[in-house]
């Protein structure tokens, strides 16, 4: 008898879809020095500038340490800056930077380059089509997390 492969998971086949993305866009941006963990939070700061730590870390499902953390390494190479005094019990004011935003557009062409390839091996309405069936996933169903 001839066995018979597993069934195919979306959940699983998305899963691993998005780690080789992640890996890709990882792998575009090692010569800057980044990670997507600095990526993400100079998006959400470029989106909501102003924003404090706490904040970009309930935005980025991350602590306000780790955001600190992430921040930090982004202000000590001049991505963001803080527009206010730091001290205990104050809010900081995080701004993205010239250099910030240019690191964003490094991870938009990595991200570019990434749907490139999906659509080298779908083509390109099936690439459309996936991004649309991906939006709808996104927009109307819930993780499965409380």
């Amino acid at each position: 008898m001839t066995a018979q492969p597993p069934p195919t998971s979306t959940a699983f086949l998305l899963a691993a879809l998005g780690r080789r993305a992640r890996d890709d866009v990882e792998r575009a941006l090692k010569p800057t020095g980044y990670t997507l963990r600095h990526l993400s939070a100079l998006g959400h700061l470029m989106g909501e500038p102003g924003m404090s730590y706490s904040e970009l870390g309930r935005r980025a499902g991350i602590t306000a340490q780790s955001a600190q953390a992430t921040v930090r390494q982004l202000e000590e190479r001049g991505a963001v800056e803080r527009r206010t005094d730091p001290g205990r019990g104050r809010t900081a004011e995080l701004h993205v930077t010239a250099t910030g935003q240019e690191l964003l557009q490094a991870g938009r062409d990595a991200y570019a380059d990434v749907d490139a390839a999906l659509e080298r091996v779908l083509g390109k309405q099936r690439r459309q089509d996936l991004t649309g069936l991906l939006l709808s996933a996104l927009s109307g169903g819930s993780s499965g997390r409380d």
